[in-house]
């Protein structure tokens, strides 16, 4: 009776461990993945999850909208994502070792018992002849095997895979940073390719309003075919050049739908960013800003976590030379269609003590201090290049400010000589070589304001990006 409770017992429970992994437990017992974001696109620390996209094809997407879709859906967001988790579950191989291993074997054979036969045969008298009877055995065996100590091992185990957990954690965060940087980028060069072809499309009407005039000056006779010829060429260059702007403006879209995770014809209705004017930074604050970074940037948090994993990395080799304790058991019951039955049992302690290996733990130890080195050089190089990437962001910032002012009284000037030299050229003043300069240096600046305004605004999120604190609050409202 039971050996038949015992066997009932393990075919019920076969399809809740096949369902929940073959502990017959939870997905999660230890609940590692609350260390983890919620989705692609959360940062771990961070309350809010951005995956909540308004699909509806009437609503315009706001650049907090092509964020969220970038976040999301980007392929590296969810490859660093799914890294992120893949570490959290070695934190729950690690924390197994805490646990014993219960392991059931089970054999079911059928013999048959004879003295003289290697295929044991019994012989079983009955009335006045003989019979053999076959025998059912059914054997199950649990064993135990619980570590009790290791000397540390087991405990650098669970730190290094804790401390990566860590590392992946902060590469996440860097990496919706960098996810973030580019959505925004994009986002901001398809509108400053829509605008430079608006600008490209205003020279051309100029450069056909000069066309026009040098005909109408060469059929009244008061100016050469050169005139009109000069002027033909100029407004077919213009009509190139925009040409080329709407080409641009067209890859633009495509280039923000990939970095959406959208095919690259998708239909993107989007909405016009603010425009802020473009204000100076401080130079006072630089030094201040370098080291700001050097606590918020989060590859450099990852880095840092992983010199760490690397360092308990050594203590779990070290370990490799010392003994270990455990506790060990096992129960067998031995069933059989006689009625002669056993049971049994074991239950003890065990010192494992690692006499020679092979130089196997002697190499596992040196190549632990080496990767250990790798991880602090990597750490001191991304350190010195932190304070490379918050000078050169920070100068760029301020020479797109700058670009802006210069390129706002570069425009009024040139607006005023393009004007100047269409009077005096259809006054009969001027000469068509000067309408061109002026035209072309009227356009060059308009595409230059444009070039300074968009600039502006992308060397600002790169800088915030540079310091480890790009997010929503980075964006210009209104």
């Amino acid at each position: 009776m039971k050996v038949r409770v015992l066997l009932a017992s393990c075919l019920l429970s076969w399809p809740f461990a096949a369902s929940s992994g073959s502990d017959g437990m939870l997905d999660d017992p230890f609940s590692t993945t609350r260390q983890v974001s919620q989705s692609p696109g959360k940062n771990h620390l961070a309350l809010e999850d951005p995956c909540r996209l308004n699909k509806d094809t009437d609503h315009a997407w706001t650049m907090v909208d092509v964020i969220d879709q970038a976040l999301c859906s980007n392929p590296q967001t969810r490859q660093a994502w799914a890294n992120a988790r893949f570490q959290a579950g070695q934190v729950g191989i690690a924390k197994s070792a805490y646990l014993p291993t219960v392991t059931l074997n089970t054999s079911v054979s059928r013999s048959m018992n004879s003295a003289s036969s290697s295929l044991q045969i019994t012989t079983i008298s009955s009335g006045g002849g003989a019979s053999s009877q076959p025998i059912n055995r059914f054997t199950p065996v649990v064993s135990l095997n619980y570590l009790l100590y290791n000397f540390g091992g087991r405990e650098a185990q669970l730190e290094s895979a804790q401390k990566t957990l860590e590392a992946s954690n902060w590469t996440h965060d860097a990496t919706l940073q960098t996810v973030m940087f580019a959505a925004i980028q994009a986002y901001y060069q398809v509108f400053a390719t829509q605008a430079a072809a608006e600008a490209a499309l205003v020279s051309e009407k100029a450069g056909n309003e000069a066309l026009n005039a040098a005909q109408k000056r060469y059929e009244v006779g008061a100016a050469a075919l050169a005139d009109a010829l000069q002027a033909k060429t100029a407004f077919a260059q213009a009509k190139l050049n925009r040409q080329k702007t709407e080409g641009d403006a067209r890859v633009a879209v495509g280039s923000l739908a990939n970095a959406l995770g959208l095919e690259a014809d998708y239909r993107l209705n989007i909405a016009a960013p603010f425009l802020p004017k473009p204000d100076a930074e401080q130079d006072t604050l630089v030094h201040g800003l370098i080291e700001e970074a050097k606590l918020m940037r989060p590859d450099l948090a990852a880095a840092e976590a992983t010199v760490k994993a690397a360092e308990a990395n050594v203590k779990a080799a070290e370990a490799g030379h010392l003994p270990s304790i455990s506790l060990i058991g096992n129960y067998g019951y031995n069933h059989t269609s006689l009625p002669s039955d056993t049971q049994s049992w074991t239950i003890g302690m065990q010192v494992s003590f690692p006499l020679f290996t092979g130089f196997n733990t002697t190499y596992q130890i040196r190549s632990a201090e080496e990767q250990l080195e790798v991880k602090r050089a990597n750490y001191d190089q991304l350190e010195q290049s932190v304070s490379l990437d918050v000078w050169r962001a920070y100068q760029l910032l301020n020479t797109a400010h700058e670009s802006f002012k210069s390129s706002e009284d570069l425009v009024a000037s040139a607006f005023q000589s393009e004007r100047v030299a269409m009077g005096r050229y259809k006054a009969g003043a001027g000469n068509i070589i000067d309408l061109l300069n002026a035209q072309s240096s009227h356009a060059n600046a308009r595409l230059q304001l444009i070039q300074a305004q968009y600039t502006w605004l992308t060397q600002k999120a790169q800088l915030a990006q540079a310091l480890g604190r790009l997010d929503f609050s980075s964006i210009p409202t209104r």
